[in-house]
């Protein structure tokens, strides 16, 4: 969220222990030769507790992974499936992270704490389970990102340095490495309900099924909707409600996540996991963000087609316990949820009161074409254009309508937003890896932080507020 979540107690809560027993495997974290911190998210830190920490009692939870007082007991390698480019792998699962920690923010909401870089697990194949420090830097810069963008997205809690030389064929190695703990609201994901398919485990599917719909509860589905009271079939509705808003988040943020494999989808509907990815330079379409999408399977312009793809096989993974006309009935609620939601989100970044999905589907490709033409970068544009000021010809008789929001920050008046593109992410790793310079980090973090508050809360996804949708 764009502004400073609530601080609360420390409330450790483990309802995944019901089901630990068939859904992960016990693991240990890897006995790293150090532990250095060099990134501690102290806002999150107030929201679920833990900002009291000192930073020796830090390392010892984030960094050598003790287990925190009334938490799991032990780390759990979560098991799951997945299509992988459109080619379905039953080998993976967390080869390189583990659950750690589960516990409630202030709202009651359930949080998990996961891990990526803690070493080798059942499920590493040939990997070592280690995380680069460049790596964890850059999921910093794209989760802050995005969280001022509006974005439901993982949060990058903690980053330690760990004193290990990886070598790495995609990066100038010998390089450093790092561990990573990323705070989200779950880590299940539809490639975990494709492994209970595959396996023909109907029961444990029913269990997961209650699980997602007790810890990430939602409105239910449309009153003429088919099976509406059916558990699986709730859980679908939401399922494509949150997806839908999902890519229509990262399409008005010009976010490129670059592996949108059904193991990268969790049923939350949050985002995460961030390898390849890429703000867009200029609006393009066709821009990929993975130097081996060689297709252009996950590019820009066809990631809403993706997270479609993805609901159609959560759809078909639910058939061990639903019958097919209802969940296809969700799934047919994608297209008009992802309009709606791309008209609403257009519009609150460019500080203006939505009009319905027609009048923002008018301004939303009036805009697409203006910077398909003028090469325009698009955090300029949404910035030049806050308002509705500064629009000329068609834009500005479709801007005339509209009725701006209040816009008091100063962050509005200023001669360049923020932005992420790749060669800043670059000259900040540089800094840390050439002279061990963390401020342009900190700096950036600040700046993304600021222009978040600029913005304000994102709006709330279609289906809260009924039209045909989450």
């Amino acid at each position: 969220m764009p502004s400073a979540p609530e601080p609360a107690e420390y409330r450790p809560d483990t309802p995944i222990l019901d089901l630990a027993g068939w859904l992960g495997d016990k693991v240990e974290a890897a006995d790293f030769p150090g532990t250095r911190l060099r990134f501690r998210n102290d806002r999150w830190a107030r929201a679920v507790g833990l900002a009291d920490l000192s930073e020796e009692e830090w390392l010892r939870h984030f960094g050598r992974f003790e287990p925190l007082e009334g938490n799991l007991p032990h780390p759990l390698a979560l098991r799951y499936h997945g299509h992988q480019f459109r080619t379905y792998n039953p080998e993976i699962g967390d080869g390189r992270g583990f659950l750690f920690a589960q516990l409630r923010d202030g709202d009651g909401r359930l949080l998990d704490f996961g891990t990526k870089g803690s070493g080798q697990t059942p499920w590493s194949r040939d990997g070592d389970g280690r995380l680069t420090l460049k790596g964890g830097v850059r999921e910093i810069l794209a989760t802050e990102m995005l969280e001022a963008l509006g974005v439901n997205t993982s949060k990058t809690f903690s980053i330690v340095e760990t004193g290990e030389q990886l070598m790495r064929g995609d990066e100038p190695s010998p390089t450093r490495s790092a561990v990573m703990t990323r705070l989200s609201h779950g880590h299940i994901r539809i490639g975990t309900f494709q492994r209970l398919l595959v396996l023909e485990e109907k029961a444990h599917m029913e269990q997961l099924v209650d699980y997602c719909l007790a810890q990430f509860p939602g409105p239910p589905p449309p009153e003429d909707a088919p099976g509406r009271d059916e558990p699986a079939v709730r859980l679908m509705h939401l399922v494509v409600e949150r997806l839908a808003d999902l890519a229509a988040s990262w399409m008005v943020a010009g976010f490129v996540h670059g592996v949108l494999n059904t193991d990268n989808m969790n049923i939350s509907g949050e985002s995460f996991d961030y390898g390849p990815w890429r703000f867009l330079p200029k609006w393009e379409p066709g821009f990929t963000a993975a130097y081996f999408d060689h297709a252009g399977l996950y590019a820009f312009g066809r990631q809403p087609e993706a997270l479609h793809w993805n609901c159609g096989q959560f759809a078909i993974a639910l058939r061990l316990i639903a019958d097919a006309p209802p969940l296809i009935a969700a799934m047919e609620r994608f297209g008009p949820l992802y309009m709606a939601a791309v008209g609403r989100r257009w519009c609150w970044r460019l500080g203006l009161e939505s009009r319905g999905v027609e009048e923002d589907g008018k301004l939303v490709g009036t805009c697409e074409a203006m910077m398909a033409e003028s090469g325009e970068q698009p955090d300029a544009f949404f910035h030049r254009l806050r308002g509705g000021r500064n629009a000329e010809g068609k834009l500005a008789e479709l801007l005339a309508a509209y009725t701006p929001v209040a816009d008091s920050h100063p962050y509005w008046s200023e001669g360049a937003p923020e932005s992420m593109l790749i060669d800043e992410v670059e000259t900040i790793w540089s800094a840390i890896d050439e002279r061990d310079d963390w401020q342009p980090l900190h700096d950036k973090v600040a700046a993304l932080r600021r222009m978040g508050e600029a913005h304000g809360p994102a709006p709330e996804p279609c289906g809260h507020i009924r039209t045909n949708s989450i």
